[in-house]
């Protein structure tokens, strides 16, 4: 049994405290929180489950690491706190963690990582004997392993196209929803997640993962933004209220251009109610939330998966097979020798030793 202890209990943290207590060989040894009312609570409770788990939660990141996990799932959020999320995933790494995670997006491709970025992992790895795997939690699959896969069913390939279609009013992640992507503010604010050159620094490292696997160079990579406003006010069961004339959705592209042309493409719809922006792509059967792969070609080729999970809270269905991309790959880099690691990298696990278990 790997002992792995998961570090934040938000949306990804819950998913990963179930998806390790799932794991057949991984032991869920210690639970990271930030919140003091979180601390002393049996991570079950934490993690949505009916049971009690016999791990309660800590504060103290020092013991946890004093205590050498063998693995880590960082869960807690990067996208405000970027230097944190890399401190804290470093002092895990030099622990000699595998540490696997979605919040730094500089290493979604991490060969195109920044050098100032790259080289304190590098260094940690080498001094603690860790490992680092990121993937992301839109989730990565979606953006990578899965378009490359479909890509081999086809003769040809003119382009691909991965969008994530979403509907907001149940994530519980209101900093996110409302300040770094605007749901809810006037059309004038400037949603930080969507500044030019954001959503590459972002998506970019997926668009040219996807490319060196594929063979090609990139001549760019370009963004496309629209935004739309409420036409009436909304309550949400999670978020409170969104104002009529405030924003409601947002749709936007990184685009890989390869010979002048957009062939990969990343592509984001999401709402915060679904009447807004009808015309816009909607989930299959009008749900809540889906992920799609298109690839033109010969022939053409479209998946569009749909998860759900945590009853009322249908958009945890994303975030837990982001994180079962994660905690799965957890065995197979205990394994493997100390380093930094991408989609290409690490094989996409079966469920081995899961079928037809118990849930946790």
């Amino acid at each position: 049994m790997i002992p792995t202890a998961v570090w934040g209990t938000g949306n990804v943290g819950r998913a990963a405290i179930r998806a390790v207590a799932a794991h057949p060989d991984l032991h869920l040894t210690s639970v990271l929180v930030h919140s003091p009312d979180k601390v002393g609570r049996d991570a079950g409770e934490l993690a949505c489950l009916d049971h009690a788990l016999g791990v309660p939660a800590t504060d103290d990141a020092d013991a946890v690491l004093a205590a050498r996990p063998r693995a880590v799932v960082y869960a807690a959020s990067g996208d405000i706190r970027p230097d944190e999320a890399q401190a804290d995933v470093i002092r895990a790494i030099r622990a000699g963690a595998v540490v696997v995670t979605p919040a730094l997006y500089a290493f979604y491709d991490q060969r195109s990582a920044p050098p100032e970025l790259r080289e304190p992992v590098l260094d940690a790895i080498a001094e603690g004997g860790g490992s680092l795997f990121v993937s992301g939690v839109d989730p990565g699959w979606g953006n990578d392993v899965l378009p490359l896969l479909v890509s081999g069913l086809g003769s040809t390939v003119d382009a691909i196209r991965c969008q994530e279609i979403f509907d907001y009013s149940t994530y519980e992640q209101e900093d996110s929803v409302r300040h770094l992507i605007g749901m809810g503010h006037p059309m004038d604010y400037q949603p930080p997640m969507l500044l030019p050159s954001v959503p590459t620094m972002v998506w970019g490292g997926q668009l040219r993962l996807m490319a060196r696997a594929l063979g090609v160079e990139l001549d760019e990579i370009r963004e496309t933004l629209d935004r739309r406003a409420l036409d009436a006010d909304v309550t949400t069961r999670t978020m409170g209220d969104f104002a009529a004339g405030t924003q409601g959705a947002v749709r936007f592209e990184v685009q890989g251009i390869v010979g002048g042309e957009p062939r990969l493409v990343i592509e984001h719809v999401t709402r915060i109610h679904k009447d807004c922006a009808p015309d816009w792509p909607v989930p299959p059967g009008g749900g809540d939330g889906a992920h799609r792969v298109v690839v033109e070609g010969r022939p053409r080729i479209e998946v569009t998966v749909e998860a759900s999970d945590e009853g009322e809270n249908r958009s945890a269905g994303g975030n837990a097979t982001a994180v079962g991309r994660l905690v799965g790959a957890i065995d197979w880099l205990a394994a493997a020798e100390p380093g930094l690691y991408d989609a290409l990298d690490v094989p996409l696990r079966p469920a081995a030793g899961r079928l037809g278990r118990n849930r946790p």
